[in-house]
């Protein structure tokens, strides 16, 4: 069974919450566009959900949309998991010393 993932959306937020940058403005979810290094690529994302101060202009980009993105660029994403059994399967076998002699 595949679990489905849900779309974050704007409704999903209060409207407006208090600047912690300036503690004057208010800011309110809209879009921007997410500008990242992965490594020496510079990865931009348009629409990314964004806490805008109307005052200072200071941007708190999403923290639930931000995790997302963290593992949509993960580059072990995807990658399976081989339980530790397998593991095992390919090791050679202990050889027990021999009992000491009295």
């Amino acid at each position: 069974m595949r679990e489905e993932h849900q779309r974050i959306t704007m409704t999903d937020f209060p409207p407006v919450q208090p600047c912690r940058h300036c503690q004057g403005g208010k800011q309110r979810l809209q879009s921007a566009t997410l500008m990242t290094w992965l490594g020496d690529d510079l990865i931009t994302v348009p629409d990314f959900p964004a806490w805008i101060c109307d005052l200072c202009g200071a941007r708190t980009y999403d923290s639930q949309a931000l995790a997302q993105l963290s593992l949509l660029l993960n580059p072990e994403a995807g990658t399976p998991i081989q339980p530790a059994l397998e593991f095992k399967k390919n090791l050679p076998p202990v050889k027990n010393p021999p009992p000491a002699q009295p």
